[in-house]
Parts: structure tokens; C-alpha cells; sequence
């Protein structure tokens, strides 16, 4: 079977290394929470530049990370790894690791992002919105099972859709659903996301290199930001956690009424609820039936939900992104009342404004998280071209459906935002300043050049 990625167009990667470079563009996607459709299921080999490029003992030490820590997986658990063809020898491992912790049941499911480019090019335009209904079901399914689910990313590697139109693009969002939203707010699932890099993804981060060089480089920056290269990763994964959440807490020790975004291009003050809350886990979740698990891997934000009708200004993003295989540069957002009124762009902004009219929560705020400059994925000052790893760089906001866990009163439930999408997007950087806006308007310094200032 022919598994290899697209890389990006020739003409495409002059832009791709200057966006690299100026780290002044945006990028969005909707990785986190993504599950796998246009599946196939099986035994497949990873293209040679991969495979060449792995440590055989850095994977394992990976593949245990991932299991024991992230998902934290349990004894008589169902367990559903998704991954591009490419992440096979990774997955093998959790396979094993996850039996050998005594899973019920393993299931792989992996996503050939070429067919997805393929469905946007020869299929009937209207077809494209259209989504198998029994790939929500699986996903539901999951939940109903209690069970965990391991996601490599990215599933269709960034640029994947460059030279197809915006709007056709945007209407296949595939391997994204709406179930999973479901899912998360429910804490039905242990769920992770860790990242592998795959030749065409590597080649975006580092163009000018050759494709092999460039997926060993991307491994890397990988083991460097998973803290595999500490003789304890997960001893060294319970520390930062803690530290996390030990600023959090200070955090909500202030009672903020509003955050406020300050630097180039960029004025945008974002109202929270009464008690929105960055500690109530602090880098961990918890499932309904008492799993800890580690949602994003690596994990470095400060996050919370925000008052979804008290968004005001404008906000330009720090770093290109990727959605769902479209490119979005230059993205510069107005809100008002809460709500996203105008969205321009130096490319793609159409493939975000289709997003944003997907239902009525789409244009407003779902999240809001901070990232201080002690984070290895910021140390590298590196874009990658991935919403996991960027939006652990730097602060960042997501449109669309918010989380309820950050809440403290129930009474303030019913005031979050709802939505099928959940769009992060980075605004954060060593420029921007940001400040706590108090419940009697004085404001306060949270972080400015990168550091804490509470």
C-alpha cells in the first residue's frame, strides 16, 4: 500500500520557511479534540524516511508515556489508538503496552490523509459536508464504554489541502466530529493527544531540509518537548503539571473579571464568568469513573472558559495555522459583543469563516489559555504548523464550544458557549502583554516578555 504523505507544493515552500521565520501569521485547527474518519484498519508499513529516523528505544519510551501516563490505561479497558499510516511502528507499541496493562480490547484506526485530498478534488460538491453516520456512533460508543482513546497528530499533516478551493476545503472536515466535544464534556473517555512527526509535516517545519534530515530533526524537538529525554518523563511530566498548576492557582486567587491582550495589532479584552476557573485540574483531567489522564501531551497552558458574550477588540494571531489541512496566514479577528464580526486574512480567511457560520456558537469564544515563556515547546522558538504543539508555545484562544469542567457553580453552566466546532487559534508572544482586569477595573500584569509577573 502507497502511504506517503503529501508534502506541500514546490511553489508553496519559499512561504513555508518564511512564515517559519517570521512566526507572524496564525494557526488554527481542530487536532485536539479530533477522531478518524475515511479509515483504514490493518497492518501497513511506514514510508522508509520515518522509520530510518526512529530510535527503537525512544520509541518504547514513548509508547509508555503515552499509555501509562497520558491515557493512564486500565485493566478490562477498551482501548482506540488513531494515527496516520505513517505512526505504525508507535502504534504497534501501544498496542502491546496497552494489552499487556490488561485492555479488553485495542482497536487501530488509521486515517490516509491523501484520500481526503482526493474526496476534495473528484467528489461531487455536495457530497462534501457529508459525514458516515456510524462514524459519530463509533465515538459515542467509546463514551458509553468508558473507554480510553490515543490520538497521534496530525492525522492530515498541515498544507495538506494547498491549491484546492477554501470554501470546497472547508466543507470536509473529516477527520473531525462533533461527537467528540460530546465525549470530552462528558468525561466519558481517557483521551490523548501526542504528536508524530511524519515526512510531509517535518518538511513544513523544516523546509530546507532534506526529507530524512528534517523527520530526525522533527524527532528531535518531539523528545525534547515530551520530556523524553529525562531519565524520569514521567516524574519530570508531575513536576511541570504541578508547577502549572501552582500558578493557576495564583491566578484565581486574584478573581479576575477579564483578561486583557495586549501588543501589536492586538487590544482584546475577554470577559470570564464569575467562576471560570485555570485550577480546577491544572494540566490533568479526571473521568467520570476516577481515571486520570493527560489530555494534551506535551501540555504546557493555563486554561479556562470564558464569558462567551463579553469579548470585545481586536486580536491578530502569532503564528500561522492549519486548518484542518488549509493554510490560514495573517489571520486578524474583531469581536464584538462576543462575537466574531470580522475575519481577515493574508491567506485562507474563507476556510475560517466557513468554520465560524457552522452554528450559532461558532463565532464566539470557548476557551482562553495562557502559556509563560517556560515552555519547551516556546524555548525552541519554532512554529510548527500543528495546533498541538503551538498552542502549548504560546496563549491562545479557541472558537466555538467551551469546556465545562473550569466552571465552579453549576449556576454558571448554562452561560457557556455551545458549538460543533472548537477552533484554537495562537495569540500569544514575547510582544504581548498580558493583563488581569479586576472586578473593580483596576488592571493587573499576568505576563509580560514571556514571564509571570503574579
Amino acid at each position: 500500500m502507497r502511504i506517503v504523505q503529501p508534502v506541500p507544493p514546490r511553489e508553496d515552500i519559499p512561504l513555508v520557511s518564511q512564515l517559519r521565520r517570521d512566526r507572524g501569521a496564525t494557526m488554527l485547527d481542530e487536532e485536539r479534540v479530533c477522531p478518524t474518519p475515511e479509515l483504514e484498519v490493518g497492518l501497513v508499513h511506514a514510508h522508509d524516511a520515518t522509520v530510518s529516523s526512529m530510535n527503537e528505544e525512544l520509541l518504547d519510551r514513548y509508547a509508555e508515556l503515552i499509555v501509562g501516563f497520558g491515557a493512564n490505561v486500565q485493566p478490562d479497558q477498551v482501548v482506540s489508538v488513531e494515527a496516520s499510516p505513517e505512526a505504525a511502528p508507535l502504534v504497534h507499541r501501544i498496542v502491546r503496552l496497552a494489552y499487556e496493562r490488561g485492555a479488553r480490547y485495542v482497536e487501530v484506526v488509521y486515517f490516509d490523509p491523501q484520500v481526503k485530498r482526493i474526496r476534495i478534488e473528484t467528489a461531487a460538491e455536495d457530497s462534501l459536508s457529508w459525514v458516515p453516520p456510524w462514524l459519530g456512533r463509533r465515538i459515542l460508543d467509546l463514551g458509553e464504554l468508558d473507554a480510553a482513546r490515543i490520538v497521534l497528530a496530525p492525522m492530515v499533516p498541515p498544507g495538506l489541502l494547498a491549491g484546492l478551493d477554501p470554501a470546497l476545503a472547508s466543507r470536509d472536515r473529516l477527520p473531525g466530529l462533533p461527537e467528540v466535544l460530546k465525549t470530552v464534556d462528558e468525561r466519558s473517555v481517557a483521551w490523548t493527544i501526542s504528536p508524530f512527526p511524519t515526512e510531509a509535516w517535518a518538511r513544513m517545519v523544516f523546509p530546507e531540509l532534506e526529507a530524512t534530515a528534517a523527520v530526525e530533526a522533527l524527532w528531535r524537538d518531539v523528545e525534547h518537548v515530551c520530556r523524553l529525554d529525562e531519565p524520569d518523563p514521567v516524574g519530570a511530566w508531575q513536576r511541570r503539571i504541578r508547577e502549572i498548576w501552582e500558578a493557576a492557582s495564583r491566578l484565581d486567587g486574584l478573581d479576575l473579571d477579564a483578561l486583557r491582550f495586549v501588543g501589536p495589532g492586538t487590544d482584546l479584552t475577554v470577559g470570564l464568568l464569575p467562576s471560570s476557573r485555570f485550577a480546577k485540574e491544572g494540566g490533568r483531567a479526571t473521568t467520570r469513573t476516577g481515571i486520570h489522564h493527560v489530555p494534551n501531551l506535551p501540555t504546557e497552558e493555563l486554561f479556562t472558559t470564558p464569558d462567551p458574550e463579553r469579548t470585545e477588540g481586536v486580536v491578530t494571531s502569532t503564528k500561522p495555522l492549519d486548518l484542518g489541512g488549509s493554510l490560514v496566514t495573517g489571520l486578524r479577528i474583531r469581536f464584538e459583543g462576543g462575537r466574531a464580526v470580522e475575519i481577515e486574512a493574508d491567506g485562507n480567511a474563507q476556510a475560517l469563516r466557513e468554520r465560524c457560520a457552522t452554528d450559532e456558537g461558532a463565532a464566539r469564544l470557548g476557551e482562553v489559555a495562557l502559556v509563560d515563556g517556560q515552555s519547551r515547546i516556546g524555548g525552541l522558538g519554532r512554529t510548527f504548523f500543528n495546533t498541538l504543539l503551538d498552542e502549548n508555545s504560546a496563549s491562545h484562544l479557541a472558537l466555538g464550544d467551551a469546556y465545562s469542567h473550569p466552571i465552579g457553580d453549576p449556576a454558571d453552566l448554562p452561560r457557556i458557549n455551545e458549538s460543533k466546532i472548537h477552533v484554537d487559534f495562537m495569540i500569544g508572544s514575547d510582544e504581548v502583554v498580558v493583563r488581569g482586569v479586576t472586578r473593580g477595573g483596576d488592571e493587573l500584569p499576568l505576563l509580560a516578555g514571556g514571564a509571570w509577573q503574579i
